[in-house]
């Protein structure tokens, strides 16, 4: 399959050739919701944590008797049932990490990146660049290749100049093709990809 190499102008300067079993797939909306609800997890942090009753201070000694006191049963202070006692199924600090098969999470971008295509939401560009790093030639480059929403643009290696003209751009995202995964490809409006970067991003599949 083809489709349109542009310049930063957004003018088609050549036929680009893409491969059917990256750029081709039909997307599955309860596979992708699967992947990026892993990788969300995984970027997750927990915080609150509690104490469960063996980590609790206190409650060494039994509180009464066993038999003949007319009182249930008890056997110490810290019981989840007790005042000061510890939490049941409480939140535990630490990160939750979702393992995901490399080849699933490959066939999973995939088919973001084959969605974005066929909403006509992915481009490509000869390359992206911005020599004096202003704000004002990144905006005008963006509007030419249609960018007027959330934006994300990945590139192959990082640019200063580039990310020094688009940090103040509401919504313009920059990643690096390594870095890219199916939550920040679904995550934007619109993509635009290098062509370096989209080399460098097929050599996850060789």
């Amino acid at each position: 399959m083809e489709t349109a190499l542009l310049n930063v102008k957004g003018e088609e300067i050549a036929k680009l050739s893409l491969r059917e079993d990256v750029f081709g797939l039909k997307p599955r909306p309860a596979f992708l919701h699967e992947a990026v609800t892993a990788v969300l997890a995984n970027q997750r942090t927990w915080s609150a944590h509690t104490k469960t009753r063996s980590e609790v201070s206190g409650g060494g000694k039994k509180p009464w008797k066993q038999k003949h006191t007319g009182r249930a049963r008890a056997g110490s202070s810290r019981s989840p049932l007790w005042r000061h006692g510890g939490v049941t199924f409480g939140p535990r600090a630490g990160k939750v990490r979702v393992e995901m098969p490399r080849q699933k999470a490959r066939l999973a971008l995939a088919q973001a990146l084959s969605a974005r295509l066929q909403a006509g939401e992915l481009s490509f560009v000869d390359s992206l660049s911005c020599e004096d790093g202003k704000t004002k030639v990144a905006a005008a480059m963006l509007k030419g290749l249609g960018c007027t929403r959330k934006t994300l643009l990945v590139l192959d290696r990082p640019n200063a100049m580039l990310s020094r003209a688009c940090r103040n751009i509401p919504g313009v995202v920059i990643v690096m093709s390594g870095d890219l995964n199916v939550y920040s490809a679904m995550n934007c409006r619109k993509l635009v990809m290098t062509k370096a970067a989209l080399e460098a991003l097929l050599s996850r599949w060789n």
